[in-house]
């Protein structure tokens, strides 16, 4: 599973790969931390859902950056620090997001995770689940 995200990780800055479902659920972390609380995944879900227009951003703060891109599958999330290339991580998840399609559904990083997508009008009229 983490070798689809090895040469995203390899590139020097990045700290960190996380994989969102599109229902918010945690599919995938690799990070120096060593992992992460519940309290922690809710939190990220939030600024996900906050975000969810956007197809990509880049965000960035006084100790690092986050590089945040959104998938058919779900939500690609990159930790970096300050001074990372961020035309080569841009790159690198343009490469991977085809990757992860062809293996939805079928592949150890979807095991268990159930897509569901709305269509018409009555997505915009319900409350995010947190």
């Amino acid at each position: 599973m983490s070798a689809l995200f090895d040469d995203l990780l390899a590139i020097d800055g990045v700290t960190g790969v996380m994989f969102f479902s599109a229902a918010g659920e945690l599919l995938f972390e690799e990070s120096g931390a060593g992992g992460m609380d519940k309290t922690t995944v809710r939190d990220w879900q939030a600024l996900l859902v906050s975000l969810d227009g956007a197809r990509e951003a880049d965000l960035i703060f006084e100790m690092g950056r986050l590089y945040i891109r959104k998938a058919d599958e779900g939500m690609l999330v990159v930790t970096m620090g300050r001074i990372a290339p961020a035309a080569m991580i841009r790159l690198n998840c343009d490469v991977l997001l085809p990757e992860l399609k062809s293996n939805k559904g079928s592949g150890p990083l979807f095991e268990g995770a159930k897509l569901k997508r709305k269509k018409g009008l009555g997505r915009f009229f319900q409350l995010p689940k947190l």
